[in-house]
C-alpha cells in the first residue's frame, strides 16, 4: 500500500502543480500586461530579496522535518510532536528576526542593493509574511514525511487563489500610482496568501497529529537529541541555499546594472531582465510539474530506504528518476526550440521573448535534471556536496557576468546561463552516481532518446509552414504537431528498447493496491 500511496501522492502533487502553473502562467501574462516589462524587471529584483529572506526564514527546515519524521516512521506521537515543537520554535525565531531586519533596513537595501528606491514599500510589505513562511515550511515537511500531501496541495491552491483574488482587486488602483505601488501590491498579495496558507496547514496539522500512533510499531534505535539532528540536516541545506541564494541575489543585482552599461539605458536593462526572468524562464519550466513532484516526494522514500540500508531500492529509484527525467525533457526541449518564435508571440506578443526561449530550450534537460538530482542528493544526506557545487557555480557566474555582460549584453548572459546549467547538472549527477554506484547508460538515457526525439521534431520542423500557408490557425497547428511528435517519439522509444512492457508492468504494480497485486 505504501507504493500505491507514493504514486497517488505523485499524481496529486503533479496535478496540483500543473494546475497552479497553468493558472500562474496566465496570471503572469495578465500581470506583465498591467505593469509592463520594466515593472516585471523591478518586481524580480525585489523578488531576489524575497527569495533571500525566505531562504533564511525557512532555514532548510522543511527537508529537516521530512527527514526526521520519516526516520521516526516507527515511533510514537510523542516523538513526532517533540520534533515538530523544536522545528516550529526555530522557524518562528528566525522568521521574526528576518522580518525585523528587512523592516529596519528596507531603505538601505533598496538604495545600495537594488539601486532603486521604488522597491522600499514592497520590501517592507514582504517582510511581514516571513514568520508564516517558516511555520508553513515545517508543516509541509511533516505532511510530506507522513505521505499526506493533500494538505500541502490544498494549502497551495488556497494560497494561489488568495494571491490572484487580492491582486485582481487592488492592482489597477495601485498600478495607476506607478511601478513602486504596483510591486507593493503584488507583495501584499503574496503576504496575505502565505498567511492564509499557514493557517490552513496549522489546522490540518492539529487534526493529523491526533491520528499518530501512541505505541511504537517497532523498536526505534537510539538517536541523538532532536535539535542536534535537526540542525545537522538543516544547517548544511540552509548554508547551501542561503549562500547560493545570496550569490544569485548578487547576480540578479549585477545583471541589470551590467545590461545598462551595455545599452546605456536602465529602463531597457530592466525590461530585458524582466523578459528573461519573468517571462521566458517560467514558460520553460512550466512542463516540469511531474518531475518537481517526483523530486519532492522521493526525499522521504530514499531517506527511509537509506536508513534501512535497502541499497537495491535506492539504486532503482535513482535509475528510474534520471531515466524518466531525460526521456521527458529531451522531446520538450526540441518542441520549445522549434516553436520558440510562435510561443513568444502567442503568449507574450514579443519576438524578444521567443528569441530567449529558443536559445535556452536546448539546455532544458540539464535544467530539469538538476532539480531532480538535487532532491535525490538531499534524500541521501549529500547536501554538503550540493553546497560546494552551488558555491563554485555562483562564483563563476558572478565573475563571468562582470566580465562578459557589459561587452555583449543579454547574449553574453545567455551564454553564461548555458554554461552554468550544464556545469552544475553534470557535477550533481556525477556525485549521485558515485554515491549510489550506478553508471551512466549513455545509449538508453541519452543517445536513443535524442534520436527518437530528433526524428519527429525535424520532420515537424520541415512541415510546420504548411498549416500557416493553408490558413490553419496557429494554436491548433502547434497542438497537432506537438501531439504527433510525442506519439512518434513514444513509438520510437519502444522500438529502440528504451521503454518496454516491463516498465508498464512496473508502473501498474506500483500504482495498484497491494491486495489486488496479490
Amino acid at each position: 500500500m505504501k507504493r500505491f500511496t507514493f504514486f497517488k501522492n505523485v499524481f496529486i502533487v503533479t496535478a496540483t502543480s500543473l494546475l497552479l502553473r497553468t493558472v500562474g502562467m496566465f496570471f503572469r501574462i495578465y500581470l506583465s500586461n498591467k505593469i509592463g516589462a520594466e515593472g516585471m524587471g523591478l518586481y524580480h529584483l525585489i523578488f531576489s530579496i524575497y527569495v533571500l529572506a525566505t531562504t533564511f526564514a525557512t532555514s532548510g527546515i522543511s527537508v529537516g522535518v521530512t527527514r526526521l519524521v520519516a526516520e521516526e516512521a516507527g515511533g510514537t506521537r510523542k516523538g513526532i510532536r517533540r520534533i515538530m515543537k523544536r522545528a516550529l520554535a526555530v522557524s518562528v525565531f528566525i522568521g521574526a528576526a528576518s522580518t525585523l531586519v528587512i523592516t529596519l533596513f528596507a531603505r538601505p537595501i533598496a538604495l545600495y542593493g537594488l539601486g532603486d528606491l521604488r522597491a522600499v514599500p514592497a520590501l517592507r510589505v514582504l517582510s511581514l509574511g516571513l514568520p508564516f513562511m517558516g511555520v508553513s515550511a515545517c508543516m509541509r515537511g511533516f505532511f510530506i514525511a507522513r505521505r499526506k500531501v493533500s494538505s500541502s496541495t490544498n494549502a497551495q491552491l488556497l494560497e494561489q487563489g488568495v494571491r490572484i483574488l487580492v491582486i485582481l482587486l487592488i492592482i489597477d488602483r495601485f498600478a495607476s500610482k506607478g511601478i513602486s505601488h504596483a510591486c507593493a501590491a503584488v507583495m501584499l498579495a503574496d503576504t496575505l496568501a502565505e498567511t492564509m496558507s499557514c493557517l490552513h496547514l496549522a489546522i490540518d496539522y492539529f487534526r493529523s497529529q491526533r491520528k499518530l500512533p501512541t505505541v511504537p510499531s517497532r523498536a526505534a534505535p537510539a538517536r541523538p537529541r532532536i535539535l542536534r539532528r535537526l540542525l545537522r540536516i538543516a544547517v548544511p541545506i540552509t548554508a547551501s541555499r542561503y549562500l547560493n541564494t545570496s550569490l544569485r541575489t548578487i547576480e540578479n543585482l549585477l545583471v541589470p546594472n551590467c545590461l545598462a552599461r551595455f545599452s546605456n539605458s536602465r529602463e531597457r536593462a530592466l525590461s530585458e531582465f524582466g523578459m528573461l526572468k519573468g517571462m521566458a524562464m517560467p514558460l520553460l519550466f512550466f512542463p516540469s510539474s511531474f518531475l518537481s513532484a517526483l523530486s519532492t516526494l522521493l526525499i522521504p522514500e530514499i531517506s527511509e530506504a537509506a536508513v534501512l540500508r535497502q541499497k537495491s531500492k535506492v539504486e532503482r529509484a535513482v535509475n528510474q528518476s534520471i531515466r524518466l527525467t531525460l526521456l521527458m525533457s529531451i522531446p520538450l526541449s526540441g518542441l520549445f526550440f522549434m516553436y520558440s518564435p510562435q510561443l513568444g508571440m502567442l503568449v507574450y506578443h514579443s519576438r524578444e521573448v521567443g528569441f530567449l526561449i529558443g536559445v535556452l530550450a536546448p539546455i532544458m534537460p540539464f535544467m530539469y535534471l538538476e532539480n531532480v538530482v538535487d532532491g535525490l542528493l538531499k534524500g541521501l544526506d549529500q547536501q554538503v556536496s550540493s553546497l560546494k557545487y552551488s558555491m563554485l557555480d555562483s562564483i563563476l557566474r558572478i565573475g563571468a557576468i562582470v566580465l562578459i555582460v557589459p561587452a555583449y549584453g543579454i547574449k553574453g548572459f545567455l551564454l553564461i546561463m548555458i554554461f552554468s546549467n550544464i556545469l552544475t547538472s553534470s557535477l550533481n549527477v556525477r556525485r549521485l552516481l558515485k554515491v549510489t554506484g550506478l553508471r551512466i547508460r549513455w545509449g538508453d538515457w541519452v543517445l536513443k532518446p535524442l534520436l527518437a526525439a530528433g526524428t519527429p521534431v525535424a520532420l515537424a520542423s520541415c512541415l510546420q509552414k504548411i498549416p500557416a500557408a493553408a490558413g490553419f490557425p496557429a494554436i491548433p497547428a502547434i497542438i497537432l504537431f506537438s501531439a504527433a511528435v510525442v506519439l512518434i517519439y513514444g513509438g520510437l522509444l519502444f522500438l529502440f528498447g528504451c521503454i518496454g512492457v516491463e516498465d508498464i508492468r512496473w508502473i501498474k504494480q506500483k500504482t495498484m493496491p497491494r491486495d489486488r497485486r496479490v
